[in-house]
């Protein structure tokens, strides 16, 4: 089977680089705007297993990127950020009649991809969207909290940005205050966010503290956050009361990302602006932020996991309360940057595609992959890595 992988950056590269290694793959086509650098990670890649080859591509040019899709069979997108490109290239695949991986975090673009789901299955086309890390791998885990449960209440994924393992919130090139992965991040982190509450999709504002408290005794408070996780566990687990996703924020963190957001929601700022000010914060803007570091925002991430998900509901008639986390060794593990965590996820999930059967349709990953292989998979990737579900008696909140 032909593969491309769409953008040669951090996470396109990992996913790249799995790919060619894995059977069943004979050749892979590896497409960037920037023409070198896509030539670049195809000469790093000269030896492995695949061929692999390099194009120039801007996926706004709609002939040029259906006339590569038409010469491979799989496609695995990671050109964000994706509520900008997503829809058009996931359409030009089913125009051409490819298979179709990607790493969307956008809300917002994953309404209107699932919206293709009757275009794909008139052209037999199978396409994952959102098979990176948030979502992707911690849509996963909450399917595996969900599946311990007879009935599903609330369920929640979270992720660092800088409490707990604060590595594995890097960015695109190892930053997320970088390039698409913070304009994405100042995007979801304003406005109105989709969550779902009591059942029903709502549309609040982010950066609403939520306190958990999970098996084994652990406690603290994530922030919500737009990401797509609400919107497919919503159709796969079916909670009944509220799904959401989740950052783990030092307070100071919290409260400055409320200003930003405050100042895009005016209009004093574009999420491009205010990506720059993550790198380089405003002083004005720290000084804003103090009163809410120590009011709204006070609370931390306390003893939470680092990356996660966690569902209660009931089982055998009792409440019950399930945590579902990866560990992974420090240092060069699983969590050493997100370009690991995201890019060989999604190359993970591409590859039981070529393997196939592949039933047509817009799936999250959850209603579709493997997790059992999937896990076993990433363990060999990345040695050490496993999954640890804990459950006990209880709800995960008040």
């Amino acid at each position: 089977m032909r593969v491309a992988v769409l953008g040669a950056g951090g996470m396109g590269a990992r996913a790249a680089a799995t790919l060619a290694d894995l059977p069943g793959i004979d050749g892979l086509l590896v497409a960037d705007r920037d023409a070198r650098r896509a030539a670049d990670l195809a000469g790093r890649l000269a030896d492995r297993r695949a061929r692999v080859t390099a194009r120039r591509l801007d996926v706004t040019d709609g002939p040029a990127l259906r006339a590569l899709l038409a010469e491979v069979d799989l496609v695995l997108s990671t050109v964000g950020p994706f509520y900008r490109y997503g829809v058009a290239v996931l359409r030009a695949a089913i125009e051409t009649g490819t298979g179709y991986v990607d790493i969307c975090d956008d809300w917002e673009p994953t309404l209107e991809l699932l919206d293709l789901d009757a275009d794909a299955r008139r052209a037999g086309v199978c396409a994952v969207v959102g098979a990176g890390a948030s979502p992707g791998l911690s849509t996963l885990l909450a399917a595996e909290a969900a599946a311990r449960l007879d009935a599903v209440r609330h369920v929640y994924t979270a992720w660092p940005v800088d409490a707990g393992t604060s590595a594995a919130a890097r960015g695109d090139d190892g930053d997320l205050t970088a390039g698409a992965a913070a304009v994405h991040w100042m995007h979801q982190c304003s406005g109105r966010v989709a969550e779902i509450r009591d059942g029903t999709r709502a549309h609040r504002r982010p950066l609403r503290p939520v306190p958990l408290q999970l098996p084994g005794g652990r406690s603290g408070t994530g922030y919500t956050v737009g990401h797509p996780e609400p919107i497919t566990l919503a159709r796969t687990v079916s909670p009944s009361g509220d799904a959401a996703c989740l950052m783990l924020l030092r307070p100071g963190t919290a409260a400055y990302l409320d200003v930003l957001r405050r100042d895009i929601d005016s209009g004093a700022l574009t999420p491009e602006d205010a990506a720059g000010l993550l790198g380089a914060p405003s002083a004005l803007r720290v000084i804003r932020s103090l009163p809410g570091g120590f009011g709204r925002y006070r609370r931390s991430a306390g003893d939470l996991p680092a990356f996660f998900a966690a569902a209660d509901g009931t089982a055998d008639g009792a409440p019950r309360r399930v945590l579902a986390r990866l560990e992974s060794p420090a240092g060069g593990g699983l969590f050493a940057d997100m370009a690991a965590i995201t890019g060989v996820p999604a190359a993970l999930i591409a590859v039981q595609l070529v393997d196939g059967p592949n039933p047509p349709g817009v799936h999250p990953p959850d209603a579709i992959v493997d997790r059992r292989r999937l896990f076993g998979d990433l363990a060999v990737a990345f040695p050490g890595t496993r999954i640890v579900v804990e459950e006990e008696p209880g709800c995960l909140t008040a």
